[in-house]
């Protein structure tokens, strides 16, 4: 599968990617036999409507390789477009990928710069690509002025485009989400006249629901999480109350759509309760 790319574009090609090479962005090699039988084998009504993703092991895919930090990132984002064209071949509706946290935020200030600037360029290869709406899950204010301006350029550029709706999950904390929701909702209680008791008495999930980053959105139904971590590292707290969750012991820069297809098999597999 080849999405459309810009010859404009293609300088934002990161020089490291998983293939060792700089490769076009969206290029999806047709599948094996044995990942076609994969896919033969998951029914259309088993496959998730929402998927989250903890893309997790850059920095360790790197220092293995004796590469620079920017050097992961940007392999993970060169796997990232990769892992949006399996999602297209299987009509996956949604996508949110956990890429810049809160606590990620904190890190040294040369590390920071070139996370950025890997998700910067990733932000310019997805809008090329026209895989579908881009959309920011975050508290967006934390984020640099650059990267903040050019996030709202995809977002626009994207929004009425079909296809995959690509969350991006920058500035993003767990708690911060669920304090920021309940912020959100006492500041409207206050312009409303309603006393604190009168709030305390009619509060609801629905009220916090409605004032989450993802408001509008579906829960995600499958959690996926590489390089072996298994914890969901504050990744929408609120939301994966009923999600299933997959732990896989690749490196995300690793991450096949092998790896993929058996997530989606191992989801397929099981009866959920949600909590019934």
């Amino acid at each position: 599968m080849r999405w459309p790319v810009s010859a404009t574009n293609t300088a934002m090609i990161p020089v490291i990617t998983v293939h060792g090479i700089a490769a076009e962005p969206g290029v999806t090699p047709a599948p094996s036999v044995y990942e076609r039988s994969l896919i033969d084998s998951l029914a259309a009504q088993s496959l998730p409507e929402h998927i989250g993703v903890l893309v997790d092991g850059n920095r360790r895919w790197a220092a293995q390789r004796g590469l620079s930090t920017r050097e992961g990132h940007a392999a993970g984002a060169e796997r990232i477009i990769d892992f949006l064209g399996w999602c297209t071949e299987l009509n996956i509706p949604r996508v949110t990928l956990y890429m810049l946290s809160t606590e990620n935020l904190k890190r040294p200030a040369g590390e920071l710069s070139g996370l950025i600037s890997v998700i910067d360029e990733f932000l310019n290869r997805l809008v090329a690509s026209r895989v579908g709406p881009v959309n920011a899950v975050g508290n967006i204010a934390m984020l640099p002025q650059s990267l903040r301006a050019t996030l709202e350029q995809a977002i626009t550029a994207t929004s009425t485009l079909p296809g995959v709706q690509v969350n991006i999950a920058v500035g993003y904390g767990g708690r911060q989400e669920i304090a920021d929701a309940v912020r959100e909702l006492l500041r409207d209680a206050a312009a409303a006249g309603t006393s604190v008791q009168e709030l305390a008495a009619s509060l609801n999930v629905t009220d916090i629901n409605q004032r989450l980053y993802t408001r509008g959105m579906p829960d995600p139904d499958l959690l996926i999480r590489t390089s072996g971590e298994q914890r969901l590292s504050g990744f929408m707290t609120w939301q994966s109350a009923y999600s299933e969750l997959y732990f896989c012991r690749a490196l995300w820069p690793d991450f096949t759509r092998v790896d993929f297809l058996r997530a989606l098999r191992d989801y397929a597999g099981r009866n959920r309760r949600f909590g019934s």
